[in-house]
């Protein structure tokens, strides 16, 4: 995996150390979601190299089962949350694409990273681990992406997404920023943004292969 490279003094920072230590203890002491072999879910499906748009959450969800890893995704066989139907629903508006899975894993084997901003949550408790150390972790995935020449699309979505605006300088990239999909975000300005038509025009107006967003 080359982010394994790309994030190495990263691994071997004392910060990073430090945090998972203390999310092995959680995990043996309450229920954590996703489960501890997903955590590195987005990383492991989209490899440095690959990635051509990130799409930035804040933490996985916290119902039973529901988180696999990636942001706004969930396992196949899980009711669709109020979000990822909004998402859905844009997608029909922008490109005509129905999807017939809730599971996310195309978009990021196509180089869409998924990456939520705090990796892992309590069961039942929404952002618990957002003092944990996550964002050490994600905010330098999210620099080390800025440092790329190759064009990459941010896209951001809500006011906290939106905070990350900060690490995105690198003026070879695009952000794309609207509300949040939920329910009390998505009529602000999230419906008819056109994510995805516009971050595939980016990309062939820079020669890069488009993403196909068909799930």
């Amino acid at each position: 995996m080359d982010w394994n490279i790309i994030l190495k003094d990263i691994y071997n920072s004392k910060e990073y150390k430090i945090l998972i230590k203390k999310i092995k203890e959680e995990y043996k002491t309450k229920t954590i979601y996703p489960s501890f072999n997903n955590v590195f879910k987005a990383l492991e499906l989209t490899p440095y190299k690959n990635v051509k748009a990130v799409i930035i959450g804040q933490d996985p969800y916290h119902g039973e089962g529901e988180a696999n890893g990636l942001c706004f995704s969930v396992n196949k066989d899980i009711k669709q949350p109020p979000s990822l139907r909004n998402i859905f629903k844009e997608l029909k508006s922008d490109l005509n694409i129905e999807a017939t899975s809730n599971d996310l894993s195309s978009w990021a084997k196509e180089g869409v990273l998924l990456l939520n901003s705090c990796l892992t949550v309590i069961k039942d408790k929404p952002n618990s681990h957002k003092d944990i150390g996550w964002q050490f972790f994600t905010d330098n995935i999210i620099s080390k992406l800025n440092e790329r020449k190759e064009p990459i699309v941010f896209i951001l979505w809500g006011n906290y997404a939106k905070t990350k605006k900060k690490l995105i300088t690198n003026k070879n990239h695009l952000i794309i920023e609207s509300s949040h999909p939920s329910p009390l975000g998505a009529y602000k300005s999230f419906f008819n943004s056109k994510p995805f038509s516009k971050t595939n025009n980016f990309l062939i107006k820079n020669n890069i292969k488009p993403i196909n967003w068909e799930i």
